[in-house]
Order: C-alpha cells, then structure tokens, then sequence
C-alpha cells in the first residue's frame, strides 16, 4: 500500500519587503503574471503530482487568500481529495503563531486528523515548477527524517540564503548556515553551493517529535529553516534533495531548474520580466505541467485605433482577458485583466495588475501598478525618480510602485 501523504502549504508570511503590495493582502495572494496568484504555483506544482489532501495555513490579512483558496481550488471529495485554509486558530492558548515551526505545532491535530505516513511542507510565495513524487521517493529511500530540497547556487551568493552544507557523499546534511561569508562548496562542485528552497518532506514522527521539543524551547525563534532543520542535522537526521535532478514533463533546456524568491519588490519586478522575454526564462506554456488558477469569465483582450500615431498596440507583453488597448502602447509589459489604456498612453517595462486605467498621453515606465489604480490624463510614472520618490514606493532597484486604488494626478 502506498504511503499517504499530507501536505502542508505554509502561506502566513506578512511580506513587509513587498509593501504596499502587501497593504492588505497576504504576501501568498499577491498577484503575478497576469492572472495567477503567488500560491496557484505551489498548489499546482502539488495537484499536477497527485498530492491532493493538502492544508494552507493562514494568519496575516488572510481574506483575499482565504477566498482565493476556498474559490479556486475546490477538488473533488469523492476521493478524500481536498485543500482547505486553516487560519492560526488559537488552539494552545490567546496568540498568533510565533514562527513557521510554532505554525505546525499549533496544527498538529491536523496530524491527528490524517494520520499520514510523511509531510510535505512547502512555502507559499516562490515562481517554479517541480514535481514533488521525485522527492519523496528519495526521502523515503533514504530514510531520512527530514529532506530538504536544495539549488544550486554560486558559492558567492552564499551569504543571501540558507546554505546547506553536504556530507562528503553529497547526500546527508552536515550542516545548516544561514548566509554564511565562508561556505563551503559542495563535493561535486566546489564552485557551488545548495540554497534552501523552502521545500522539506518530513517523516510524520520525526516532525512532531522536532516542533514539540521546539515549542518547549523558550529560546528558539520557532522556524522550520532557522531551529527545525538544525536541529535535525545535528541528529544526523536531515538530508539534501538537489532540484537539478527533477524533472518536469514539459519543461525546457532554458527554463528547467528555475525558482524564483519574489520576497522582495526589484525580485518580484524580474520575474515578471523573466516571463515576457522571446523565449522566456519560465515558461507558462508548458502545458504538460499546467499552472492552474481561477479563470475569469472576461471577453478576449482588444485593441482599437490604428492610426499613425495612434494604434492600440503590444510588443514584447503579456496581455491578459478583459485588456482593452484604445490607440495606446504596452511594451515590454504584462497587462493584468480588465486594464485599460486610453489613446496615446505609453506603458513600457511595466506591471500592471487589475483593471488599472491610464490616462490619454500618460505614460508608465519601470512600474507595478496595483489593482483598480487611475492613472490620469497626461500623468507621467518612472519618468523623473526625484518626483516619484516624493508620491511612490520605490524599490532599492529604481522600480517605481503604486498601491491599490490610487489616482495619480497629473
């Protein structure tokens, strides 16, 4: 009989780097690329392997990702199959969860409940695909407490993750650093080294055993990467799972092996971009392993006006349902659903997230643009950096960011 599997998608995080995208939105329900929501890609990356009992824990301004779950992924319980929001519900006393770990030993009547063999833990807000099967075949083979999916790295981007560091056969875990300035590269490749994804398979018992012993440590700050996995290796407990070897039918030459951490603005700017290049770093075409979301009921995108200096027109972009483009420009671009640009708008190197309107003659260069925000008539956005520093967000990387709902005057 095969071994039952729960996975457990960890979607509390408050995303402060990412404000005011995160204003009043869970960071896993931001949305990307046009259409999806930061957690479809996790969530697809589970249903496309056929791990379908899985629990999304929520706490921070949960409602739009509460709604988003409970709307979208709604599987079929003939089979047992489901995914449902588990807000922080206070079960060990009056407080929110302190951690990732704290998160999972507050919900371990979840456990209880499924009495699965081992657990899939997963983070909410990364861009990738991958499929889960091929890792826990080798947890189960290795008999390894915990596994922890690594990728490969540069050894001089080190010090910008967690860093795990092999045992001399490439396979056990020797230590756990966290942005370490002397890493050591791995057995295979000295040049290289394994981050941390965010992903772990642990087994059922050696998960309960390590966040309870965690919650009785008053001094541990209750997280899966920083305590639980530590604390694992020094047990001799953990292992490495390089994502290199996954294999995702589908995938390309180009896009296979990518991951994305869009925890911060200038992160999340790139990988927008990173999907409208000719051919493209991650390829939402892959329809082999679908992303899948909710799919708006919108009229086809349209464009209008084909004048000399006046033609409704996209280059190089992503334009999604519900776009109308009246005698304006988009390039290099991914208009979200229901945006609109009037005559002689110009929006270039942009996101534009859900019915955004710009204005006759605005123009829009090197922005994110949240949902239902007016851009007036003649207004001008990453065009003068001192004049938007003084009315926007902007990023460390020159990327100017506008929150929910603004209207930005002339």
């Amino acid at each position: 009989m095969p071994d039952k599997i729960l996975s457990i998608v960890l979607a509390g995080g408050e995303g402060k780097r990412l404000m005011p995208l995160t204003a009043d939105r869970a960071k896993p329900a931001v949305p990307f690329g046009g259409i999806y929501r930061l957690i479809d890609f996790v969530l697809s990356n589970l249903v496309n392997g056929g791990y379908r009992k899985i629990v999304v824990l929520t706490q921070y301004k949960s409602h739009s990702l509460d709604r988003h779950v409970a709307g979208t992924w709604r599987l079929s319980t003939m089979l047992g199959n489901y995914i449902a929001p588990v807000p922080a519900q206070q079960r060990l006393g009056p407080r929110w969860f302190a951690g990732s770990a704290d998160a999972i030993y507050q919900s371990l009547n979840l456990l209880e409940d499924e009495r699965p063999d081992h657990v899939i833990v997963f983070g909410a807000d990364h861009i990738y695909r991958m499929d889960p099967g091929q890792m826990i075949d080798q947890h189960v083979a290795s008999g390894a407490g915990v596994t922890v999916a690594g990728i490969r790295t540069p050894i001089e981007h080190a010090d910008q993750f967690g860093v795990i560091e092999t045992t001399a056969d490439g396979k056990g875990i020797a230590a756990f650093r966290e942005k370490p300035k002397d890493p050591v590269g791995l057995p295979d490749a000295p040049d290289q080294v394994f981050a941390s994804m965010g992903n772990y398979i642990f087994t059922t018992e050696a998960l309960i055993d390590a966040v309870t012993a965690d919650a009785a440590d008053e001094s541990s700050n209750h997280d899966l990467g920083g305590n639980i996995i530590p604390y694992m290796v020094a047990r001799g407990e953990a292992a490495v799972y390089d994502f290199a070897a996954n294999e995702v039918p589908g995938a390309t030459d180009r896009d296979r092996g990518y991951w994305r951490d869009v925890g911060t603005l200038d992160a999340y700017y790139d990988a927008h971009m990173d999907l409208i290049s000719v051919h493209p770093i991650f390829n939402l075409y892959n329809l082999e392993w679908p992303i899948l979301t909710h799919p708006e009921p919108l009229p086809p995108a349209k464009f209008v006006f084909d004048e000399e200096s006046r033609r409704g027109h996209a280059l190089d972009s992503m334009v999604c349902p519900g776009v109308v483009i009246s005698g304006g420009t988009a390039r290099r671009s991914v208009l979200s659903p229901g945006t609109h640009l009037h005559s002689y708008a110009l929006v270039e190197d942009s996101i534009l997230m859900h019915d955004v309107e710009v204005g006759r003659h605005a123009v829009v260069k090197r922005a994110i643009v949240d949902k239902n925000v007016r851009i007036a008539d003649g207004a001008r956005v990453g065009v003068d950096p001192e004049e938007d520093r003084k009315r926007f967000a902007v990023s460390a990387g020159g990327v100017v960011v506008i929150g929910k709902g603004a209207v930005v005057e002339a």
